[in-house]
C-alpha cells in the first residue's frame, strides 16, 4: 500500500500562547482560559471512495433513509410535492448496488413508503428495488400535519441494526413542527435518542419552513441545514448532496484531548463550516483523556475551537509548557488511513499585559461570526414587530453588513444584500417575506476560514501531516532522533521527565505531566 493510496488526515494547532500570570487584587491566581483552533483536514486518494463503492471484502458503506414531507401544505402549491418526488427519485437512482435504504412519508406520524409491508426494515439497492421505490414515490399524495419527531424516530428504528459505517437521513419539510405537541415522540426527546446514531441533513422548501428547526436538527445530528429558493432547484441540490455523501472518506473521526494535571477542558466545538457543540465521550485508554466525535468527512477541512483553563501558580514564566495533547483517532476504519502525530496545546505564562491581551486570529474570526449571527437574529425579531421595530432592524442589518465585510465572507455578504433595500443604505427592503429571513438565518449559520487558510499564525503551536502516530501522551513536533541525549530511553521504551518524573513515549516533545515542560527539540 503506497502513500498515494491512503486517506490522509492532517492536524494543525493554532493559538496565542501567552496567558497572564498576574494575580488578582486578593493575591490569588485565578484559572485562565486558553483558546486554540484545531484545523483538521481529510484527503482521500479517490477511486472507490469517491463513488460510494465499498472496499473489497467489506459490506455496504452507506445506509440511507429519505424522508419526504407529505403534509397537506405540500400541495400549496403542488409544485413542492412534485419537486420533492423528483429529487427523491434522483437520490434513489444514485444509490450504489447493495446500499440499504428506505423512503418515509411524514405527516402527523411517519410511514414507510418503500420497502412495503411485510418486508425487512430496509431495502437493498439494485435495479429492481430502485424502480419499485421510484414507483412508490411517484404516487405519494399529501394530507395531515407536521410532527418531525415521529419521522426521525422511525428513521432511528429502521437504522438501529444497520452495520454500514455511514448511516444518513435526508429530511425535507416545507413547514414548521406545528404538531409536535400531538405526538408521543416529541422532537427534543427524539433528538436525544437519535444523537450519535446517524447523520441528518435537513432541507427546507417553499415559503413557510423554519430555519431554527432545521438548524436544531442538523446541529444535534451532525448534519447541515439547507434550503432551496425555487422548487426547481431541489433535484440538483439533492444530486450534489448525494455525490458528496457517496464520497465520504471517513465515516467517523475523533478528537482526543489529554490534559495535563491541573488543566480542565471547558469546551470543544466545531466553528467551520458551521458551529456545532461537541460533547465528550470517554477515551478508550481511560485516564484523563476525553474524545469528541465528528462524522461524515469528505475531502474537506474543518476548524474546531478548544477552550482550556489552567492555574499559573508555581509555573515558570516565559517558557512554553504543555496544557494538553491533541490526537486524531479513526475507529473501525475500512481503508488505510495515515494519521498525524499528536500535537500539543501550549501555554506561555507572562507578566506582560500586552502579550496576554492578544487573541489568535481564528478565535477572533469566530467571535465576529457569532456577532453577525446575533445581529441577523435581532434584526429579524425587530422586523417581526413591524413599524415599531424598523429602526432596530435597520441598525442590526447595518451591523451585520459591516461584520460580513470585515470577515470577507462573500456568501454572507451576498445573503445580506438580498435583504438590503439598496446597496449602501443599510436599510431593510419593504417587500420582504418571512422566508427571506429564513434563508438569511441559514446563511448566517455558515462560516468560512480566512482566505489564507491555516490554523497557524505567528504563535501557531505545531502542524502535522499524516505519519505514524506516536503514543497518546504528549505532542510531537520533532523526529525521534532529534531528542535531547540527556533523556535516555528506558528499556520499556519510555522517557522520564527530569522535573516531575512523568513517563511518556520516547518521541514525546513536551511533558504530559505536572510541569508540561519542553523535553526535546526546539519549541514550535
Amino acid at each position: 500500500m503506497t502513500v498515494a493510496e491512503e486517506t490522509e488526515v492532517t492536524l494543525a494547532v493554532g493559538q496565542q500562547k501567552e496567558l497572564p500570570v498576574v494575580p488578582d487584587a486578593a493575591g490569588h491566581h485565578p484559572d485562565r482560559e486558553m483558546h486554540a483552533i484545531l484545523e483538521i483536514g481529510v484527503r482521500s486518494p479517490g477511486g472507490a471512495e469517491r463513488t460510494g463503492a465499498p472496499a473489497p471484502g467489506t459490506g455496504p458503506a452507506l445506509a440511507e433513509v429519505l424522508i419526504v414531507d407529505t403534509s397537506r401544505s405540500m400541495l400549496h402549491p403542488a409544485a413542492k410535492l412534485h419537486a420533492a418526488k423528483d429529487a427523491t427519485v434522483a437520490a434513489l437512482r444514485m444509490l450504489p448496488d447493495g446500499t440499504a435504504f428506505a423512503v418515509l412519508s411524514g405527516r402527523f406520524d411517519a410511514t414507510v413508503v418503500h420497502p412495503g409491508p411485510g418486508r425487512q426494515a430496509l431495502a437493498v439497492a439494485g435495479p429492481g428495488e430502485r424502480e419499485a421505490a421510484e414507483r412508490a414515490v411517484r404516487i405519494l399524495d399529501a394530507d395531515g400535519g407536521t410532527a418531525v419527531g415521529a419521522w426521525l424516530d422511525l428513521a432511528r428504528w429502521l437504522l438501529k441494526d444497520q452495520p454500514a459505517p455511514v448511516k444518513h437521513v435526508l429530511l425535507l419539510t416545507d413547514g414548521r413542527n406545528e404538531h409536535d405537541h400531538r405526538s408521543d415522540r416529541p422532537l427534543d426527546t427524539v433528538l436525544d435518542a437519535c444523537a450519535g446514531r446517524f447523520v441528518c441533513d435537513a432541507w427546507g422548501i417553499g415559503d413557510d419552513w423554519d430555519a431554527e428547526l432545521l438548524l436544531r436538527i442538523s446541529r444535534r445530528l451532525d448534519g447541515r441545514a439547507r434550503a432551496v429558493r425555487a422548487e426547481s432547484e431541489l433535484t440538483a441540490a439533492y444530486e450534489e448532496l448525494m455525490a458528496g455523501l457517496l464520497g465520504t472518506a471517513l465515516p467517523e473521526l475523533r478528537i482526543r484531548l489529554t490534559p495535563t494535571p491541573g488543566t480542565v477542558i471547558r469546551q470543544v466545538k466545531q466553528v467551520v463550516p458551521n458551529e456545532q457543540e461537541l460533547s465528550p465521550v470517554p477515551a478508550g485508554s481511560g485516564g484523563r483523556a476525553a474524545e469528541y466525535v465528528t462524522r461524515a468527512w469528505g475531502d474537506e477541512v474543518r476548524h474546531f475551537q478548544v477552550v482550556l483553563t489552567a492555574d499559573p501558580t508555581g509555573r515558570e514564566t516565559g517558557e512554553d509548557l504543555q496544557l494538553a495533547a491533541v490526537e486524531i483517532v479513526v475507529p473501525d476504519v475500512r481503508r488505510p488511513v495515515r494519521l498525524p502525530a499528536p500535537q500539543p496545546v501550549l501555554v506561555r505564562w507572562t507578566d506582560n499585559p500586552l502579550d496576554a491581551s492578544r487573541q489568535h486570529p481564528g478565535v477572533c474570526r469566530h467571535e465576529l461570526y457569532q456577532q453577525a449571527s446575533a445581529a441577523v437574529a435581532k434584526a429579524y425579531r425587530a422586523w417581526l414587530r413591524g413599524t415599531e421595530g424598523r429602526d432596530t432592524a435597520d441598525r442590526e442589518l447595518a451591523r451585520a453588513l459591516a461584520l460580513a465585510g470585515e470577515l470577507g465572507d462573500a456568501q454572507l455578504l451576498g445573503a445580506l444584500l438580498l435583504i438590503e433595500a439598496a446597496p449602501g443604505t443599510g436599510r431593510i427592503r419593504t417587500d420582504l417575506k418571512d422566508v427571506d429571513w429564513q434563508h438569511l438565518i441559514l446563511s448566517s449559520a455558515l462560516t468560512t476560514p480566512p482566505a489564507a487558510a491555516g490554523a497557524g499564525g505567528a504563535d501557531a503551536a505545531v502542524s502535522s501531516g499524516g505519519g505514524a502516530a506516536p503514543g497518546a501522551g504528549a505532542g510531537s513536533a520533532a523526529s525521534p532522533d532529534s531528542g535531547d541525549p540527556a533523556l535516555p530511553v528506558r528499556p520499556d521504551g519510555l522517557v522520564a521527565c527530569p522535573d516531575c518524573d512523568w513517563l511518556g513515549p520516547a518521541d514525546s516533545v513536551y511533558c504530559g505531566g505536572d510541569c508540561g515542560r519542553l523535553l526535546r527539540g526546539s519549541p514550535a
